[in-house]
């Protein structure tokens, strides 16, 4: 059974919304689970690093009653609502292909996308089941989020029944839940039958997990692949931290540009057999917290290649809007509109240029 013309919460689409009948063409298509997050900022608490490691833990007291000093509850986030939303800002025509449940969090989701501008003809409710909730523990700058993706009935639409236009410019693919295997071969047989539509795909928890052998036509299909650096030594099952042999590693599996990001150090695109490096964008006042900036720079490289810029041009753009986002609480308010991004491109540092690696 394929997925319908536009089945929404308390919703119907009129003639105006059904953009399918005038045969236009999506540049964005993202791909990928929605949710609510609530933002919890707690100042009662402390990081533990273990020695001679980055790994960190979030300490509070056990069995106690811990004082947070506000919460905040932003719908229709995720990493590819995320991406959605900064392509649409950057003025790129972009739809959200996700499912939902039918409760009040789907509801605030839908009228959050459509705030955004953001096609929604290709989510699907389910009846009866409940959207993503996630919860956002904020401490300092940085977070550790509580996640729970629900299963849903995914499947790839029937174009015709839903009234797709032509098939997608770019398909932006990130997380997605434990039950998402299956749709995932969906999706490689979708891009087998339409070999022009590019792909980017920036993996989520359980796309890790599923491992590259499950994944390994989603990797070769790759146009565009994106990770940071531990994501990058776990995907490829190594300690080895060096960005350019975990490039080189990942690009082995068929994607044809890869970046990776390093925090503060900025990131790598490894491309054509030549390696660049790409330092961040100056904070302009000390960040508010880091949710969504590697959101933030995976869907404005892409969003950039959709706008016909090259990629070392993408790899500027990238981290202006990793640098606004994270003044924000959330991972999208802080989103750039491309007249805004292009201003700080131009008053940029001297320095704020892709190197190239020997």
């Amino acid at each position: 059974m394929g997925l319908k013309a536009l089945l929404c919460y308390n919703h119907t689409m009129d003639a105006s919304e059904d953009n399918s009948k005038n045969g236009k063409q999506l540049d964005f298509l993202a791909i990928g689970d929605i949710v609510t997050d609530t933002f919890i900022k707690i100042k009662d608490a402390h990081v533990h690093c273990k020695v001679n490691s980055e790994e960190c833990e979030l300490c509070m007291n056990f069995g106690d009653k811990i004082p947070f000093e506000l919460a905040v509850t932003l719908p229709a986030v995720g990493n590819s609502p995320n991406a959605a939303v900064s392509a649409a800002r950057l003025g790129l025509k972009t739809a959200l292909m996700t499912n939902m449940g039918d409760d009040r969090n789907g509801g605030d989701c839908l009228a959050q996308l459509e705030k955004e501008n953001i096609d929604r003809t290709f989510i699907k409710i389910e009846k009866g089941k409940l959207t993503n909730h996630h919860y956002v523990l904020w401490y300092d700058v940085d977070r550790t989020i509580l996640i729970k993706h629900e299963k849903y009935d995914r499947e790839w639409p029937d174009t015709k029944e839903a009234g797709m236009y032509a098939p997608p410019k770019w398909i932006y693919l990130s997380s997605l839940g434990e039950d998402s295997l299956p749709f995932h071969a969906e999706i490689s047989a979708y891009l087998a039958r339409h070999p022009d539509v590019r792909l980017a795909f920036q993996p989520g928890t359980y796309q890790m997990e599923f491992s590259t052998e499950k994944l390994k036509d989603i990797y070769a299909r790759s146009d565009a692949f994106f990770c940071n650096l531990e994501e990058a030594s776990r995907i490829l099952k190594t300690e080895s931290e060096d960005p350019m042999e975990l490039s080189k590693g990942i690009a082995k599996l068929g994607p044809k540009i890869v970046v990776i990001s390093d925090g503060p150090k900025g990131a790598y695109m490894y491309m054509n057999e030549e390696m660049w490096s790409m330092p961040i964008y100056p904070d302009k006042t000390p960040p508010k917290e880091r949710t969504g900036a590697g959101d933030a720079f995976s869907s404005t490289f892409t969003a950039a290649l959709a706008l016909g810029k090259t990629p070392l041009e993408a790899l500027a753009w990238g981290p202006i809007n990793s640098m606004a986002v994270v003044q924000e609480i959330g991972a999208q308010a802080g989103l750039l509109s491309r007249e805004k991004l292009e201003e700080y491109l131009k008053t940029a540092p001297a320095g704020y240029k892709p190197i190239k690696k020997n």
